[in-house]
């Protein structure tokens, strides 16, 4: 079984940039003030969503490790 993750996007950061969308489309959605969401915050790590956490260009998408609550990204300074 693989690891599962918990998506979770910093609305006072997030610019709506939509890179997220275009990484990952069926993991977020963009709000009618063009902020993102994560569809599932509790979800299957992908290539795909982690991808989508790497492009924000405000690093305003978190992973962390469900079961656990470690940080898969950002990476920690």
């Amino acid at each position: 079984m693989g690891d599962r993750w918990r998506v979770e996007v910093d609305r006072s950061v997030c610019i709506g940039s939509a890179q997220c969308l275009h990484h990952a489309p069926s993991a977020f959605r963009l709000d009618t003030a063009r902020q993102s969401h994560p569809v599932d915050p509790a979800t299957d790590a992908t290539e795909a969503i982690l991808a989508a956490a790497e492009s924000c260009p405000v690093e305003a998408i978190t992973l962390t490790l469900l079961d656990t609550g470690e940080t898969v990204f950002p990476p920690e300074e």
